[in-house]
């Protein structure tokens, strides 16, 4: 039976914060923007939580929910450099490592010897190292699958464990609300209740055809979680698929002329993006997002063998021609990266002008 940890650090940018600056522990905390330049929450502490402040919230609306956050702008290089220790610390029990991020990985120790082959205790360990040797703590979900181990760490968060073991797995996900799945999102989860549909022993009782009729291959993929089924393996070569850089504007902006200057701008922090991670900067497709005053936001896209910055102009002028008046708050560019299996065949292609758009 396949053993699969999932490593979550708690808060990690404001826990790296609270760690540096002890005075700062106990107060509500969050990284992020500031209000007059239209920020956002990077992430938060746990005093931050308690009043309804999350990532991604405005940093404005953060404020009015708590007057008094101590609002910090980040330190990017020093986050990286505690993941790269953390990673570290994971390659001690196991060379298979699939980062998702700078503070979670999946971990698969289904080989390893280390405390008997017991993935609870070997979890306990790399939590009980981390903090040793970082400060931070991390939480994690044991279980023979990695949905339901990205599950379980955030069960006793923060500074917690919870295992799942093969006899307990399909109870647990029987009775597993749906929108605690990975990939089901607010307007999923409003869909799902509107159909009856609250928890996988639900979907297990609905018929198959209509859930893959109304959610395409989701569905698919919804109906196998419901039956605890995930046999996706943990990826130590993960290749990275989009590269991007975008900006929430201190003011809106109105027209094509105005946009164009925050891409000219945009440009040059995506091409050493991509030049990073793509030496030759080959790309699958590029595409340009706008966000809306309304907060409404929209993506145009095609595909594209190099980046080309004349070939955003199309794509801003088709995603501008949903506008409707409202002002822009945001521009961003994105690549999407050809796997291996791509490079060749894009290599041949000419650019295509055919877009679409999400």
């Amino acid at each position: 039976m396949t053993k699969i940890i999932h490593v979550d650090m708690d808060c990690f940018f404001a826990a790296v914060e609270m760690r540096d600056n002890p005075q700062w522990r106990d107060i509500p905390l969050a990284i992020g923007g500031s209000a007059e330049r239209r920020g956002v929450i990077a992430t938060c502490n746990y005093p931050a939580r308690k009043y309804g402040i999350h990532s991604a919230m405005s940093t404005a609306q953060a404020l009015k929910r708590c007057p008094q956050l101590m609002l910090v702008k980040g330190h990017m290089q020093r986050y990286v450099e505690e993941s790269r220790r953390i990673r570290e610390i994971f390659a001690r029990y196991t060379e298979d490592i699939e980062p998702l991020s700078l503070d979670e990985a999946y971990l698969d120790v289904t080989d390893s010897e280390l405390f008997q082959g017991s993935a609870t205790l070997i979890a306990e360990d790399i939590r009980r190292a981390i903090f040793a040797e970082t400060g931070l703590s991390a939480s994690a979900g044991v279980a023979p699958c990695k949905f339901v181990a990205k599950i379980a760490s955030d069960i006793n968060k923060p500074n917690g464990l919870y295992t799942v073991t093969p006899a307990q797995l399909d109870g647990f996900v029987r009775q597993l609300e749906l929108k605690f799945i990975p990939g089901v999102g607010r307007v999923t989860w409003e869909k799902l209740q509107a159909m009856g549909l609250h928890t996988c022993d639900d979907i297990r009782h609905y018929p198959f055809d209509k859930l893959v009729k109304r959610f395409g291959k989701f569905g698919i993929a919804l109906w196998q979680r419901a039956h605890g089924q995930d046999n996706r393996r943990v990826n130590s070569e993960r290749q990275r698929k989009s590269v991007g850089a975008e900006v929430t504007l201190p003011e809106d902006v109105r027209d094509f002329e105005q946009c164009w200057q925050v891409v000219d701008t945009l440009f040059e922090k995506l091409h050493k993006r991509l030049a990073a991670c793509q030496a030759d900067l080959a790309i699958q497709s590029q595409g340009v997002k706008l966000k809306f005053a309304d907060f409404v936001q929209t993506t145009v896209e095609h595909r594209q063998s190099r980046l080309d910055k004349a070939a955003f102009a199309p794509l801003l002028h088709q995603a501008l021609s949903r506008q409707q008046g409202r002002g822009i708050r945001l521009v961003g560019l994105s690549v999407t990266l050809p796997t291996e299996a791509d490079s060749q065949q894009l290599c041949l292609e000419l650019p295509s002008l055919e877009c679409h758009t999400t």
